[in-house]
């Protein structure tokens, strides 16, 4: 069976942010992503660490008369889903997702939202208590924004939370090609267990055809793509931490199916939402969360050294390019149709009689190229061999001699002593096991 596929981390306040932002206004994201993603900022009584977005950027702004100005653009983009992945999409500001908006409740916040597609938008602040004739729908709370145009959206910011934002028109069109991003409030009071690194991400899933290079908004449940802010895995960023730090991770969903998160080596506590960071007596411990549409969670846990799995545990959520109504070929001799087949296919190799473990490592060889900008179904490779995953995957780095502040991959993790599974025996009969007997 053939493969089918083949910061400005910055928030500020006062004139250190403006300062800043002026900066870096104009930066591309990679530069502005690492501007000073360690700095703990601070206004008035609120510290917070700035959240780091996974393979994205937090939007500056410009202070004016007491407003943090902010200016999306929405817009085509060029992205790549990974190496060898590449789509026409629409986000804003050159990015799918676009841009993090962060800011300190309290804050008084205006928003520049200049339309540059060929067809009239909003901007839906999802989760956020603000007037009627802010909240972006389209011909119900507002008119439309034309192409060419800019209208203004400001309010004051009365919450605290995990937030989105995206179009309320022709929604289904403009959210399935990439037009949404996060919107992060900081409690005002600061929070009483503080934690020293912050993440966030959307989940998202995609209809990319084989050899197609837009994808499709008619898509409803089929999707070949799911994504952590718009990259399947290997190129998802991981969650880097040092031994013993508190990290949180924001999630939130704007897919079309719910996604249950799964993180390995930890117990982490559900925290917050939306609604933002919970009173401690609604903490909850998991190891899978799940985030429905339209929903944001939150989840902090203490970082244990290891190199740990991250994802959603739907298993073909961690696949790249996955086809689907294919025949199964489970236990399936496919001897002779497979020397059939290589008479019009010299390169043809059928797989699937044992499993799909195989997949990668015929890919990898160049067997199976797949269609044109098509990625292959699973992939990546750790210290130990193959990976087989794709799509929903990244992994939490933890390592004991990090410094703080320090987001920088670390690489692999080597085992103490003692502390790695490692082979003993060969024969399948070792050990004489115990079998269940029928009856």
């Amino acid at each position: 069976m053939t493969s089918r596929r083949k910061f400005l981390a910055y928030t500020g306040v006062g004139a250190v942010a403006a300062a800043v932002s002026q900066a870096v206004a104009g930066a591309s994201p990679e530069t502005a992503a690492k501007t000073s993603d360690s700095k703990l900022l601070a206004t008035g009584n609120t510290a917070f660490v700035p959240v780091r977005t996974l393979n994205g950027w937090t939007l500056p702004y410009k202070l004016k008369n007491g407003v943090k100005e902010f200016h999306l653009v929405a817009e085509e983009v060029e992205h790549e889903f990974a190496p060898g992945s590449v789509a026409k999409c629409w986000g804003y500001n050159g990015s799918t997702p676009g841009p993090t908006i962060e800011a300190v409740e309290g804050d008084r916040v205006r928003i520049l939202v200049t339309n540059c597609l060929k067809e009239h938008t909003t901007i839906h602040w999802h989760g956020i208590l603000l007037p009627s004739g802010m909240d972006g729908v389209g011909g119900l709370s507002q008119p439309h924004i034309g192409p060419d145009e800019t209208f203004a959206y400001e309010f004051t910011l009365k919450q605290h939370g995990t937030h989105m934002y995206h179009p309320h028109a022709d929604e289904m069109t403009q959210m399935a090609v990439g037009m949404m991003g996060m919107f992060i409030i900081h409690p005002r009071k600061g929070e009483a267990v503080p934690v020293d690194r912050d993440y966030c991400f959307l989940t998202h899933n995609w209809a990319l055809h084989p050899g197609t290079y837009r994808p499709d908004p008619s898509v409803m449940v089929d999707f070949d793509l799911w994504t952590f802010n718009s990259k399947v895995f290997p190129a998802i960023d991981p969650v880097v931490a040092r031994s013993g730090e508190r990290v949180r991770v924001r999630m939130g969903n704007l897919s079309m199916w719910n996604h249950p998160i799964h993180m390995h080596g930890v117990q982490f506590q559900v925290t917050g939402s939306d609604g933002g960071r919970w009173p401690r007596s609604q903490w909850r411990p998991e190891t899978t969360e799940i985030i429905g549409v339209g929903q944001t969670r939150d989840i902090e846990f203490i970082a244990e050294p290891g190199d740990w799995a991250f994802h959603c545990h739907m298993a073909h959520h961690t696949m790249n390019a996955m086809g689907h109504e294919i025949p199964n070929t489970l236990g399936v001799d496919q001897t002779e149709i497979d020397r059939e087949i290589r008479k019009m296919l010299p390169d043809f190799l059928a797989m699937g009689r044992y499993g799909m473990a195989e997949h990668q490592e015929h890919v990898d060889r160049g067997h199976h190229t797949g269609p044109e900008n098509t990625l292959a179904m699973m992939t990546g490779k750790g210290p130990y061999g193959n990976i087989e995953m794709g799509g929903m995957f990244t992994t939490v780095k933890v390592r004991d001699n990090l410094k703080r502040g320090d987001y920088r991959d670390p690489g692999w993790y080597r085992p103490p002593s003692g502390t790695l599974a490692s082979r003993v025996s060969s024969d399948p009969d070792f050990g004489n096991p115990q079998r269940h007997k029928p009856g």
